[in-house]
């Protein structure tokens, strides 16, 4: 298999493994919206880790496959490539892509698609799609946009330059710089503190914010409040609010 599931204490690493640049083929793609499913699906699995390995993260797509379609087939295509990205966006708990080495391409839109990005050192980002006569066609151009903004996505994808990691923390294209060695771990131990979480108000966090950056605020505000509201059927609420009255905030286990 080119991606590969791994689940731990709550936490579902979600790997790519296809040396030796873990370049996006059609397998990999479909294969990671199985995952994404997957891990939607599973109870056992309260947040999810996205990892490429030690060196690289996600090289693009592969070229010399997209190289022999032609239009026609491109069409059919595009729709089940945006898919798979699109499940991975939407698991509905906490993501986090460990990003080492390279992630450019489909690799960079793949990171776009995490809750939370920790970057090593070593980390290049990028999207260089237009150095092929191309644009973005995994979610580049909307999900980059919305995450650093309109005019720093439109630098990265008119110029198909790669960002360092420094650059790609200023810009907030990631949230977190570490040493390359130490990325998986950082990530996993992010993951593993929100998988001991409420499950269901994680959940409604995430689409309460994902949701509304979608609409307009009178609409974002009335999916928060559903949300809200909603929560108080929950176990998890009663089980919060108790501790916070007993023991004070910060003391909850949930189930």
């Amino acid at each position: 298999m080119t991606v590969n599931l791994e689940v731990a204490d709550g936490v579902g690493t979600i790997r790519l493994d296809r040396p030796p640049m873990n370049a996006l083929d059609i397998a990999t793609q479909d294969r990671l919206r199985e995952l994404a499913e997957e891990v939607t699906r599973r109870d056992d699995v309260r947040a999810v880790v996205i990892w490429g390995g030690e060196k690289v993260f996600a090289a693009g797509a592969d070229i010399k496959e997209m190289q022999a379609m032609d239009h026609p087939a491109m069409v059919v295509r595009s729709k089940a490539l945006q898919d798979s990205f699109t499940a991975v966006a939407r698991i509905p708990k906490p993501v986090v892509a460990a990003v080492t080495g390279y992630a450019l391409g489909g690799g960079c839109e793949l990171a776009l698609c995490a809750d939370f990005r920790i970057a090593g050192d070593n980390a290049k980002l990028g999207q260089p799609e237009i150095l092929l006569g191309l644009i973005p066609g995994a979610g580049g151009t909307q999900r980059l946009a919305r995450l650093v903004g309109p005019s720093k996505a439109k630098d990265l994808i008119f110029t198909g330059r790669h960002v360092k990691a420094e650059e790609a923390l200023a810009i907030g294209l990631v949230d977190r710089v570490v040493p390359a060695a130490e990325v998986y771990e950082h990530a996993h131990a992010w993951a593993a503190r929100l998988a001991t979480g409420p499950a269901l108000a994680l959940r409604a966090a995430k689409e309460s914010v994902d949701a509304g950056l979608e609409t307009d605020i009178d609409t974002g505000l009335t999916i928060e409040r559903n949300w809200f509201a909603g929560l108080f059927a929950t176990e998890d609420r009663e089980t919060g609010m108790r501790s916070f009255v007993e023991e004070g905030p910060g003391k909850a286990k949930f189930r």
